[in-house]
């Protein structure tokens, strides 16, 4: 069973978080995270690294661009038993990311504030993190995914009892709730566009 060596880290949510950061350093697993995120860590004494660092490639397009990049999503989605997939990223330097702690910004609740313009909610819909979820999700057999606070404590139980690993059965389970996070997250987009009329350009 594969343990638990990487990690990304990129929380609108940061109930739990420092606490349960602790305890991946604990297993000496190796801390990725963005700018809030990042800076909620290491003011709390949690080594961690950016984003922009790992993949040497700095946030761009005002944040839209963070982490829509090949050493990302090539280290979540490799299959490990590969030996393609080990020899490609291998040429390329990259490395596997096993776990991903991400919940989305709340764009439901900047939709319902009054006045709020449509520029203003685009601008607030998360990409990259979506995006990630899905790539650990889909590699599910390899990728543990958390889009919840509350998974924190089966997670924790889990790499105890499986000397820094998560059991194949967690990791089936947290996929399923990061596609529903992700479906729900577009549909809530979709219903909000749909309820406006057709903009002019």
């Amino acid at each position: 069973m594969l343990k638990i060596r990487r990690a990304i880290l990129s929380c609108h949510d940061k109930t739990g978080l420092v606490e349960f950061a602790q305890f991946l350093r604990s297993f000496d697993v190796e801390l990725l995270s963005t700018a809030g995120t990042l800076d909620e860590l290491r003011n709390n004494g949690i080594e961690a690294m950016s984003i922009a660092d790992f993949i040497g490639v700095p946030e761009m397009l005002d944040g839209r661009v963070k982490t829509l990049h090949p050493k990302i999503h090539a280290g979540l989605l490799g299959v490990r038993d590969s030996k393609l997939h080990n020899e490609q990223l291998e040429a390329h330097d990259y490395k596997w990311v096993d776990l991903v702690v991400i919940n989305l910004h709340p764009v439901e609740s900047v939709m319902k504030q009054p006045g709020i313009m449509l520029d203003e909610v685009v601008e607030q819909i998360d990409i990259g993190g979506s995006a990630m979820l899905r790539s650990a999700a889909k590699n599910f057999r390899y990728v543990t995914a958390i889009v919840q606070p509350d998974d924190y404590a089966a997670v924790m139980h889990d790499m105890r009892a499986l000397d820094g690993s998560v059991s194949y059965k967690t990791r089936f389970r947290l996929a399923q709730d990061a596609f529903a996070a992700t479906a729900a997250y577009d549909q809530a987009i979709v219903a909000y566009l749909q309820s406006l009329p057709t903009p002019e350009e």
